[in-house]
C-alpha cells in the first residue's frame, strides 16, 4: 500500500467563551488537519497542535513520503526526523510536531486495513470507559455563554456541570495576577462540590516562588489533587515542594530531570510533543517505570482526543483523568462530533484505527473560520495591545 498524496488543512477551533489565562484571554486554537490517501483507497487521519505545521507537512514532510509504504512507519521518521538524540539540544521541533500528525494518520490506515481499532494494535483494552476533567476558569461572555466572572459565579459553573453530567472531576485556572479570586472560587468549589470531588488547578507558570509559597499555604487545605506549572522551572517546583504536599505537573517532557530532581509528580503532554503515538508509548513505558504519572492534553478536535482514548485504553498506566475542554467546544471536525464526559467518562471509539470519521462539511466550516478570522492569538492579552505579557505575573 503505497502514500499518495498528503493534505494539511488549517482550521480555527474556538471555545464557547474566551477563558482566562496567565497570557491574557484565550479564544481558542488553530490547528491542522492531516489526511494521509493510499493507492487502495483508505486515508488516514492525524491532527497537529499548530497551523504552523500544515506548511511544513505539504512543502517538506509529504515529498518525502509520497509513494512509500503506508505501513512503514519507522521508515516513515527515519526520512523525515533527525535523530531523537538531539531533540533536546538542536533539533527542529516544529518538524517533530508535524510529523506526529502523518505518523498518527498512519496508525489510523493500519487500523483501517486490519479493521482493528488503535487499542488493539497497542496490545489490547484495559479499559474501555475513559476519565476526563471538566474545566473552569474566569470566562467572558460571548453568544449567551459563559461570563463567570466572579468566584461565586465559578463556583456555581462548576456546581450545574454536577448537575447536568454527574461530573466530579475538575480542572481549572489559578493564575489572575492578584491570585485571591481564584483562591476564592477554589474555597468555594470545595464547600458546594463537597469532600469528594476532585479538584485540580493549573497556573500555567503564573507566579514567582515567592508568590506560589504563599498560595500553597492558603490552599493547602482544600485537598488539591494537582497543580500544574505553579512555577516556569522544575528548579523553583523542587524548592516548592518543601513548603507543600500538593503533587505537580508539567508539559516539559524532560524525565531525566524530573527523576534528578523528584518533580513533577505528573506529565501532561500529547503525542505531537513526542513526534508520534509510537514515540509516546515508549515515553509512556518510561514513566511507569519511573514512577511518574501521566495524563492528556486538552483542546483538540475528535481526532487528536481518539488518539487519547486509544492510549489511555491500552496502557493501565494513565490512571489519573485526562484534561478536556470537551464542555466547552461548539465544534468538531469529525462526524462522530465533540466527546462529551457524562459522569466523567468517556467511551473509546470502536471503530477501526481511530474510530472517527472526518466530516468534509465540518473539515470546511472550521478551515472558514481560518480563513475568516486569521489563526487565533494566545499569547496576547487584548486588554493590553500591541505588547506580550510577562511572567511570573506576581
Amino acid at each position: 500500500m503505497k502514500i499518495t498524496a498528503i493534505r494539511a488543512t488549517p482550521i480555527n477551533l474556538p471555545i464557547e467563551a474566551p477563558y482566562w489565562w496567565s497570557f491574557g484571554w484565550l479564544p481558542g486554537s488553530s490547528r491542522c488537519v492531516v489526511e494521509v490517501e493510499t493507492d487502495e483507497g483508505i486515508t488516514g487521519l492525524g491532527e497537529a497542535a499548530s497551523w504552523h505545521a500544515c506548511g511544513i507537512i505539504e512543502q517538506r514532510l509529504a515529498p518525502l513520503l509520497i509513494g512509500r509504504n503506508a505501513h512503514d512507519i519507522a521508515g516513515a521518521e527515519l526520512v523525515c526526523l533527525p535523530s531523537w538524540r538531539g531533540v533536546s539540544s538542536n533539533t527542529d521541533f516544529a518538524a517533530i510536531r508535524a510529523f506526529a500528525a502523518i505518523e498518527t494518520a498512519l496508525w489510523d490506515i493500519k487500523g483501517k486495513v486490519t479493521g482493528l481499532p488503535l487499542y488493539d494494535l497497542l496490545g489490547g483494552a484495559v479499559r474501555k470507559e475513559i476519565a476526563f476533567a471538566d474545566y473552569f476558569g474566569f470566562r467572558q461572555k460571548k453568544n449567551g455563554k459563559g461570563g463567570e466572572l466572579t468566584p461565586g459565579a465559578v463556583a456555581d459553573y462548576c456546581v450545574s456541570l454536577k448537575e447536568r453530567f454527574g461530573t466530579t472531576i475538575f480542572e481549572g485556572k489559578l493564575c489572575t495576577r492578584d491570585p485571591e479570586p481564584s483562591i476564592e472560587a477554589l474555597r468555594l468549589m470545595r464547600r458546594k462540590l463537597g469532600p469528594e470531588a476532585i479538584i485540580r488547578i493549573d497556573s500555567n507558570m503564573a507566579y514567582s516562588l515567592t508568590e506560589a509559597r504563599r498560595i500553597a499555604a492558603r490552599i493547602e487545605e482544600l485537598d488539591i489533587r494537582n497543580w500544574e506549572e505553579p512555577c516556569v522551572t522544575f528548579e523553583e517546583m523542587a524548592a516548592l515542594r518543601r513548603h507543600t504536599a500538593i503533587p505537580f505537573s508539567g508539559h516539559n517532557v524532560d524525565i531525566q530531570k524530573a527523576v534528578a530532581l523528584g518533580v513533577p509528580d505528573a506529565f501532561v503532554t500529547d503525542v505531537n510533543v513526542h513526534g508520534g503515538i509510537g514515540r509516546t508509548v515508549r515515553f509512556i513505558g518510561a514513566c511507569e517505570a519511573m514512577g511518574i504519572d501521566f495524563w492528556c492534553y486538552s483542546a483538540n478536535t475528535g481526532i487528536g482526543s481518539a488518539a487519547y482514548l486509544h492510549l489511555c485504553a491500552a496502557f493501565p498506566h494513565i490512571r489519573e483523568p485526562n484534561q478536556s475542554l470537551f464542555r466547552m467546544q461548539p465544534y468538531d471536525v469529525v462526524e462522530e462530533g465533540v466527546f462529551a464526559p457524562v459522569n466523567n467518562m468517556v467511551a473509546v471509539p470502536e471503530g477501526p484505527g481511530l474510530g472517527v470519521t472526518l466530516s468534509k462539511d465540518k473539515l470546511a466550516f472550521c478551515h472558514k473560520l481560518f480563513v475568516e478570522e486569521g489563526p487565533y492569538t494566545q499569547h496576547h492579552d487584548p486588554e493590553e495591545p500591541g505588547r506580550y505579557k510577562r511572567l511570573p505575573l506576581r
